[in-house]
């Protein structure tokens, strides 16, 4: 059986929700200049990049970057189209769940 390090995949998942949380506030911040979601992109950024470094301890970086990128892609456009009104189309759909199956499959892939 196969051994799982699930705080590395609980940092992991947590600097996916930074990452997202900093992409949100720095459209929000309209470009640096709403100084207060101007900090939190900064803020989010850093606390992302850490919970990726620490991830990177346990996890190959080839699987946890593509794990990082893919679904913060993923959960970054559904907040796009909650909180920001933007379009999720059919083939805005097909494209992410391209993503996601190549995240799930990378990790049903690593040995």
């Amino acid at each position: 059986m196969v051994s799982v390090n699930w705080l590395a995949w609980t940092i992991l998942l947590l600097a996916v929700v930074f990452e997202v949380i900093g992409t949100s506030f720095l459209n929000a911040s309209q470009g640096f200049t709403r100084p207060w979601f101007s900090v939190a992109v900064v803020v989010s950024y850093i606390a992302s990049f850490v919970g990726l470094a620490l991830a990177l301890k346990t996890i190959d970086m080839s699987i946890a970057y593509a794990v990082w990128a893919g679904l913060g892609i993923v959960f970054i456009t559904f907040v796009g189209s909650l909180v920001f009104n933007e379009a999720i189309t059919v083939s805005r759909m097909f494209f992410i769940a391209l993503i996601l199956t190549g995240v799930v499959g990378l990790n049903l892939l690593r040995t």
